[in-house]
């Protein structure tokens, strides 16, 4: 296997894993677990997103016919009191609805099973936070999805090349740039628009990490393009925005993201 196909092989693991780990540690991704009854589990997962400007349905898939609950919702980061709704039952499915909010609007809730008689808490000791968005079009979020994956690819790939062409690099280092910039900074904020109503919540309008994150990538990245101008072997430069880019987005998806402030809208 030559050290080209290892390079393309390592940078293609290297970005993969590191978008599961964003995925999965981020703050929209559902809470999952089980709740054992009467030796049957009763498997639940309670989403942290809902896209569009209709209310947000909860799911509970119980077989078992006796078992019943109520889902506990109030509007997050406020003195509201919890409202309580009755699960109603589908099938096998038990359900509630939470009302839709304006996007960046959150809600905190919970659920509480039970038989009759004793009560099951979910999660058992915190509650979930879930975030309403804007309706974003397919095709915009499958081509920021694309673009920003060939960014980190590339990135990675050009960080690799360190050790490899020195020609290569900087084909490599340009193409990250372009990917970087479309996906980002085109149509990150056109997503952004349609989510939240917003182009930008980053520095300097905002700490929205998502923004933040990929501004700091770009600096790197310009950097090493003008440290690399003119045939330059400042091919370390590359080196450190590649590193840089792949700790930034570690960093969870929609950390810090927009949020919507309750008690100033209560005031207009």
């Amino acid at each position: 296997m030559t050290k080209l196909v290892i390079f393309w092989i390592l940078a293609f693991l290297i970005t993969v894993g590191s978008a599961v780990y964003q995925r999965l540690t981020g703050p929209t991704y559902p809470v999952s677990g089980n709740v054992i009854f009467k030796g049957a589990k009763i498997k639940l997962k309670l989403e942290r997103s809902h896209q569009g400007f209709t209310d947000q349905r909860v799911n509970i898939i119980s077989p078992e016919k006796e078992v019943g609950g109520y889902l506990f919702w109030k509007r997050f980061k406020t003195n509201d009191e919890f409202s309580r709704e009755s699960l109603q039952r589908a099938g096998d499915t038990l359900f509630a609805m939470m009302p839709a909010q304006p996007p960046a609007g959150k809600l905190e809730y919970f659920i509480h099973l039970t038989n009759g008689e004793d009560i099951y808490p979910f999660p058992e000791n915190s509650r979930v936070v879930t975030r309403f968005t804007g309706d974003v079009p397919l095709y915009i979020l499958v081509l920021h999805v694309i673009a920003m994956f060939t960014g980190m690819l590339l990135s990675t790939r050009a960080g690799l090349e360190y050790w490899g062409d020195a020609e290569k690099i900087k084909k490599l280092m340009n193409l990250t740039i372009l990917f970087i910039a479309v996906g980002g900074f085109i149509l990150g904020p056109i997503m952004q628009k349609y989510a939240f109503g917003e182009y930008w919540t980053g520095v300097p309008f905002g700490i929205d990490l998502t923004d933040n994150k990929t501004l700091i990538a770009m600096i790197f990245w310009v950097i090493a393009y003008f440290k690399n101008r003119k045939n330059k072997q400042n091919h370390i430069y590359i080196l450190i925005a590649s590193i840089v880019t792949l700790i930034v987005f570690l960093i969870p998806h929609s950390l810090l993201g927009s949020e919507l402030d309750y008690n100033n809208l209560n005031q207009k």
